[in-house]
């Protein structure tokens, strides 16, 4: 098992292992609870972790949480209501209409 990055909390750690588990890695997270030792030990200690079990896997799942920590960017006009979207989202917040095809 090796150490494959750390998450700044505990529900981006869980949201990072549920999408590289439902991709077929085998991954754990580790310090889930440790925050509250914060005060004791240095805070950059009792961050959540997540771990790979299998090492032969660690380029695909290097892949995959690059992926997740720089979703894409762009800007696009909503076909429904003409209104400027920009970011990492497929569906506009004004109407609901999804992005069109790139």
């Amino acid at each position: 098992m090796r150490r494959l990055a750390q998450a700044p909390n505990l529900a981006i750690a869980t949201l990072w292992a549920e999408v590289l588990r439902s991709a077929g890695l085998g991954v754990t997270v580790q310090r889930a609870y440790a925050s509250s030792i914060a005060g004791e030990v240095p805070p950059d200690q009792t961050l959540p972790e997540l771990w790979l079990i299998d090492e032969a896997q660690r380029a695909t799942a290097l892949r995959l949480l690059h992926e997740l920590q720089h979703p894409p960017e762009r800007r696009w006009a909503c076909p429904g209501c003409g209104e400027i979207i920009e970011g990492p989202f497929g569906q506009c917040w004004n109407c609901g209409a999804d992005a069109p095809a790139t």
